[in-house]
């Protein structure tokens, strides 16, 4: 081959170099302003998609994500909503407040309770605002139930030779208190008030799962139950997995060919939220199977698209 053929050669790679990488900053701006414009809520809310929220570890009272699930049900893009729940539970207020804001979106759209590893007390809480509940085989759930708990240390504050005095109002003020034992009233008190939130964390089961106030009452002694146990007696609906819930949403009118796009805690974005945001643009748009995997390893493709092993890993160490 003579020099100016090589040459020509040489050239024509060039060329083609310049215009990968223009193509790619293009890409890289449509991502950018796409994820601007859903407020950082995935670039999928600019396309018809299934959204999809992760509840993992103390369920609390969490503004950000009960403005998330707004965002969701006012969104004319999200067609269904998957939870997919990781969590032992919580405080019974988070897990009401989670459970109506779900059911809010129920109004509008589809929703999917899924059980992971665990859904156990307000975790279970918020599982029962779903349509459908879907646990694995070996799921924790239940523990239907209500615990109240303080810390005693005035033996600790004898040993050391420490007292505290105090004046009040009324004796139930300030009680229980970590400095002296209850009294008979103040226990009195707090059980009641136990039992008024566990009576409506029983009636809620009751309502969602259709089930008998009386029977719902004997599985509400705290016990946990595996996903199988759970099926037999009526907590989850189905044994099953993402297969299954693309199944009953499809059941629902959800096409099946719809992308599941995962709605994420703005602030829990890492560093690398914009190969996130490029990853799932490329997935939406179809253009993931349309460009060559050897062009995009050209441009340290394993790079740009770290978030996404980055957040499996975070989810599985949850």
């Amino acid at each position: 081959m003579d020099q100016l053929a090589i040459a020509d050669r040489r050239s024509l790679r060039r060329k083609l170099s310049f215009w990968r990488v223009v193509a790619l900053i293009f890409l890289v701006g449509i991502g950018f302003a796409l994820y601007q414009v859903a407020g950082g809520g995935g670039a999928g809310s600019a396309v018809p998609h299934v959204a999809r929220i992760e509840i993992t570890g103390m369920i609390t009272d969490n503004k950000e994500l009960l403005e998330r699930l707004e965002r969701i049900k006012e969104s004319s893009q999200a067609k269904a909503l998957i939870v997919s729940i990781s969590s032992p539970g919580g405080t019974t207020y988070g897990g009401e407040r989670i459970f109506k804001a779900i059911r809010d979106v129920a109004e509008k759209k589809p929703v999917v309770s899924d059980i992971r590893t665990l859904a156990a007390s307000a975790g279970y809480m918020v599982a029962t605002a779903g349509d459908q509940i879907v646990a694995g085989e070996s799921s924790i759930t239940g523990s239907i139930g209500v615990i109240f708990q303080y810390p005693q240390v005035d033996e600790v504050m004898k040993k050391i030779g420490v007292s505290l005095e105090e004046i009040k109002s009324a004796p139930l003020k300030a009680e229980p208190s970590p400095f002296h034992p209850a009294s008979e009233e103040a226990k009195s008190m707090i059980r009641n008030m136990v039992m008024d939130s566990y009576a409506w964390f029983v009636d809620l089961v009751a309502e969602r799962r259709n089930m008998p106030r009386d029977e719902v009452l004997k599985l509400a002694d705290g016990s946990i139950f595996t996903g199988r146990q759970a099926l037999g007696v009526k907590l989850v609906d189905q044994l099953g997995d993402d297969d299954d819930i693309r199944a009953y949403l499809e059941s629902r009118g959800v096409s099946k060919d719809l992308p599941v796009v995962d709605w994420k805690d703005k602030g829990s974005s890492s560093p690398f939220w914009f190969a996130s945001a490029m990853a799932t643009l490329l997935k939406l748009t179809g253009m993931d199977q349309l460009i060559a995997p050897d062009v995009l390893r050209s441009f340290g493709a394993e790079k740009l698209f770290l978030d996404g092993l980055v957040s499996v890993w975070q989810v599985s160490r949850g």
